[in-house]
Parts: structure tokens; C-alpha cells; sequence
């Protein structure tokens, strides 16, 4: 199998499950589908690196190969200890510190 062959057969089966998980969503009350906006959007994202075929060739044939879903790699994305909240605290500040700046320039 070519590498562009796994690629697509990769995303073509995190695609199908992601819709199938939309599917779903869609079926729930508006609480419920909140509760999974995170997980929601995380997913898409998983799934935009498997189209773009940023991964290893290597990589994506194990994943197809032993039919690791998009859900395992949510679920192991999900353990992960990420700054997320420094990035959110470290923007405020960036720009709180742009209209300091602005507001220095404005007052000479």
C-alpha cells in the first residue's frame, strides 16, 4: 500500500467516525451537547492533522494497521498535561499590554 493510499484510508475512517459521533451529538438535548463542545472541537482538530497527512508514514500505517480510532487519540490527547491555561492568562496579559502601549503612545 502507497503512502498516499494509508493517508486516505486513515482519514477517511477518523472521518466516518467523527460524523457518526456528530450524528449522535446532534440527536442530544442542547446541555448535552455542550458538555461534548470541547471533545467536539478537539476531535476536529485530530482529525485536520490526519487530512493535512502531517503524520509520520510509519505512523499512520501502524494506526490504520491496528484500527486506533479517533477516540483513542482523543482520549490520550485528553491525559495530557497541557498549558492551556497559562496560553489563555498569557494572552490576557499580551493584551492588556498592547492597550497599555497604545495608550503610552496616544498620551505623548
Amino acid at each position: 500500500m502507497t503512502a498516499e493510499e494509508i493517508y486516505s484510508q486513515l482519514y477517511e475512517r477518523m472521518l466516518a467516525e467523527q460524523e457518526k459521533y456528530r450524528e449522535w451529538l446532534l440527536t442530544q438535548s442542547s446541555e448535552e451537547v455542550l458538555n461534548h463542545c470541547y471533545e467536539y472541537a478537539m476531535r476536529e482538530d485530530i482529525l485536520m492533522v490526519f487530512e493535512s497527512s502531517e503524520i509520520d508514514e510509519k505512523h499512520a500505517r501502524v494506526l490504520l494497521e491496528k484500527g486506533v480510532t479517533l477516540a483513542d487519540i482523543y482520549d490520550d490527547f485528553i491525559d495530557l498535561e497541557t498549558d492551556h491555561m497559562q496560553d489563555i492568562r498569557d494572552t490576557i496579559g499580551d493584551r492588556a499590554d498592547k492597550i497599555i502601549r497604545e495608550a503610552e503612545k496616544g498620551g505623548r
